[in-house]
Parts: C-alpha cells; structure tokens; sequence
C-alpha cells in the first residue's frame, strides 16, 4: 500500500470510528434516568390510592395519577435482605445465595449495577436500599447512608441529585427506612379510636395505637417520596422512569416473615411520561426478580434469558395484552435465630398453597421475641388475651404453630383465613399445586438446611412471673 493510500484508509477509519463514537454517546444520552424508590416493610393495602383511605399518603396516590400501578406485585421472600437482593440480581433466593435475612449472594453472581454500567449509566444509592452495610459487594459506582435507620438516607440523595454534574444517564436507588420500626412515638394526628386493625388481629386497645403508629410511619415514607420526586422531577427532566414499590408487608403478626398476601404482596407503581399511560392499573402478577430485566430494558439492553426474572415492560405498551405470570413463589428461610421456620408458596390467580417444611417447630419473629422494640408491645397484650377469649387464642395459636400445608382461595378468601389443605372436595387442587411447587424447588435447588437452633416454644409473656404462661 503505498503511503497515500494508507493516509487515505485511515482517515476512513478515523471518521468511522468517530462516527460511531458519536453514535453511541447519542444513543447514552437518549437514555432515560432511572429512580427507584423503595419503602421498607409496607404492606399492599396500607396506602391512600390502594385500600385504605383512612392512610395519608398523598404522594404516593399521586404518583398512581401519574402512572401504572401493578395491583399484584409479589418480592422472592419476605424479609429484607434476601428480597432485595432478589431483586438486584434477578435470581430467586436459592439460586442467588441469599436465603436467609442478613444474608449476601455469592460473588459470582452478577449484579444490577453491572448491567446498567455496561449501558453507560451511572448507577447510584442512597439510603436502605441492598441490606445496610452489603450496599458496598453490589457494585455501585457511589452510595451513603446505608445503616439501620440513618435519617439522612433520603436527605443526602437529594442534595447529590441537586450538585451533580455528571452528563450520563443516571440509575439512582433511594431507600427510605420508613415504615421498618422504630415507628414515631406519636401518632402524629392519626386517632387509635378511627384505626380499622387488619383480619387475624386481636381486639385490644393497645392493638390500635400500636397500629396508628405503624400508620404515622408509612406518611414519614410518603413524605420523603415527594421530597425526591421534587428533586428528581427538576434536576433529571421527563425523560426519567420512576418505579416505587416496597421490599414486603409490615411488621405485623402474619405480614412480615409470612407466606400471605400481608407479607409477600408489595406496592408497586411505575411512571415514564409518553411511554406509560397515566392512571393506570393491571392486575397481571410480577415478581421482584422481574425487576432487574425490566430497568435493563428501559435502559436500551437486553437481560440473560438464564436469571429467573422477566421483564414486566411489556406492560407499558398495553396492560390489556401482558398477561404476567401464571404463578408466582416465594420463599422463607430465617431471620438469623428470631425467626427459624422455612416455607415455600406457589400463588396462582385463585389460589395459594404453602408448605411449611418444619410444622413441629414453633413459628417466632420479632413480633413475639422483642415486642418492645419499637412497635408498640401490643403482642404481650394479645398473649394475655388469648388465656380467656377464644377468639384472641385461635389467632395467637395460628401465629405460633402452622400445619404441614396451608391452601386458600383467594377469590372467597383473600385474608386466607380459612385452610382448605384438609377439606377432600380441594384434594386435586391441592395435589396440583403441591406437584407444581415440588418441581420448581427441584429445578432451584432449594435444599439447604436452616443455620440456626428452631425454636421449640413459646416465650415467656412480658410481664408475667416465670413459669406462668
């Protein structure tokens, strides 16, 4: 090649390679920003725009004016460490490492930071959003606050929101540690006398302010969403995709830690101006694995087709044709020694089926091991309740000690109060679903043992003398 001709084929390359340089730094900043919001420990129903209109939460109802609302939003597991890392991985419990609450997944598994990186975002967190001090083995390029109940969480992202300068498309995660307990002292204008308890709670006076409380929290995390949604609407402009939800139910005797709706189904509404359809809402059930794909998605790219998540951004060309999942499972494992009681759950559109792996153990939580902490210390009070009233015993007796298998239908049921497992005119089902659910721990599997001591009784009553019950 003489040297003309080389000069000529490089400046061919060059330009070819600018070209393309060019190209791709257009098509980063067309990019949409992404904010995720998480809650900590809310249940499904415990919103203004959701089912309970006696709840302040006046941002979060906006936010459903404004987008799409997944009415059946279901996490992997119920408690917070193994549901959030669900979600940053894709990947239910038994395939990603972390079973257990304070648990990580293993190295080897990639990250959700690592696929939006690979699309040019700057990927970011404030606040509770992996499990406190893991937020760092995840993979952010920048994070604070991430301790258990830090007030500064939300506060700090937004005064990074509002310095930043960075022109790539930014991936930013916001945890608030709103409604987790300590819930506020105060009712903060709430009325004990006003608050209506949730199916499967006892009927005591200290039940109500324990409860307005819990409701006092949940505006504390509705207040902070509308503080970021200000910001992020100021500083990121319209073409940013906004995703709210919560890591499980409440802390709440069958919320939390459990199996049903109260603890597996979350909230969970998505915005994106011109791509969602204001005011809308599909009953179409998603899994918090389905998260990770979806955000990939949005973000231009595409997800490996061998995590367990799928992405649910279908949905916002048409809510009428995505049709979600046929069935969703979920999986508890313990919560470090407070909590040693696995199960396992298929939930279709009707119905639920639970396999409680240990029923000769006794099913303890927070709840009953440290009512004092934060939430009130109504259990004590239901405990002293159930010694003469038949009602509040068959209530704190199903908290304590569950059968093999559990089977509702949650079209007659959806407070799953009444346990179809025994009753011969639902055996096929129950045979359906159990067959359903052994298959699908096969292919995850999901045999590890529990790493801690069960528990073999109840505690003792706060208050009462040893040896009295």
């Amino acid at each position: 090649m003489t040297m003309k001709r080389a000069i000529w084929a490089a400046a061919i390359m060059a330009t070819a390679v600018g070209a393309i340089s060019i190209a791709s730094a257009q098509e980063s900043v067309s990019r949409p920003n992404i904010v995720v919001f998480l809650a900590d420990d809310m249940g499904y129903k415990d919103f203004g725009a959701g089912r309970d209109r006696d709840i302040r939460t006046p941002n979060l109802d906006k936010l459903t004016t404004q987008g799409l609302t997944f009415d059946r939003a279901f996490v992997a597991s119920p408690s917070c460490a193994p549901s959030r890392a669900a979600m940053l991985t894709g990947f239910m419990p038994s395939r990603n490492g972390a079973e257990g609450n304070h648990e990580i997944p293993t190295q080897d598994v990639r990250k959700l930071p690592a696929y939006l990186q690979s699309l040019g975002y700057q990927v970011v967190a404030f606040g509770k959003v992996a499990h406190y001090r893991t937020t760092k083995m995840y993979g952010f390029d920048y994070f604070e606050n991430d301790t258990f109940h830090n007030p500064d969480g939300v506060p700090s992202a937004l005064r990074w929101l509002k310095a930043r300068k960075d022109k790539r498309p930014l991936a930013i995660f916001v945890g608030s540690n709103w409604p987790h307990v300590p819930w506020p002292v105060e009712t903060e204008g709430y009325d004990p006398a006003k608050i209506k308890l949730p199916p499967k709670s006892v009927d005591v006076p200290i039940s109500y302010r324990a409860r307005a409380r819990y409701y006092a929290a949940v505006t504390r995390m509705d207040q902070e969403l509308g503080q970021t949604l200000e910001v992020v609407d100021s500083t990121l402009g319209k073409n940013t995709f906004v995703l709210f939800s919560s890591d499980h139910g409440e802390q709440w005797p069958f919320g939390k830690w459990n199996l049903y709706d109260t603890g597996t189904r979350v909230p969970m509404v998505v915005r994106w101006a011109g791509r969602v359809q204001p005011g809308t809402k599909t009953d179409a059930m998603v899994s918090w694995v389905d998260i990770l794909p979806t955000l990939v998605e949005v973000g231009g790219g595409k997800a490996p087709l061998e995590i367990d998540g799928r992405s649910f951004a279908p949905a916002f060309k048409s809510t009428a044709s995505f049709k979600g999942r046929s069935e969703v499972y979920t999986i508890h494992k313990s919560d470090l020694k407070m909590n040693v009681y696995p199960m396992r759950s298929v939930r279709t559109d009707r119905w639920k089926y639970i396999a409680n792996l240990h029923p000769e153990w006794v099913f303890t939580t927070h709840v009953d091991l440290k009512p004092a902490k934060g939430d009130g210390g109504y259990f004590p009070a239901w405990r002293r309740a159930a010694q003469t009233d038949p009602k509040a015993k068959r209530i704190v007796d199903q908290y304590y000690r569950r059968p093999a298998e559990e089977l509702y239908d949650l079209n007659a049921d959806p407070d799953e109060t009444r346990n179809l497992a025994a009753d011969p005119q639902y055996a096929p089902v129950l045979e359906e679903l159990r067959l359903k659910l052994s298959g699908w721990r096969t292919a995850q599997n999901d045999d590890r043992p529990v790493k801690h001591p069960p528990h073999l009784s109840e505690g003792q009553i706060e208050g009462l003398p040893p040896g009295q019950p």
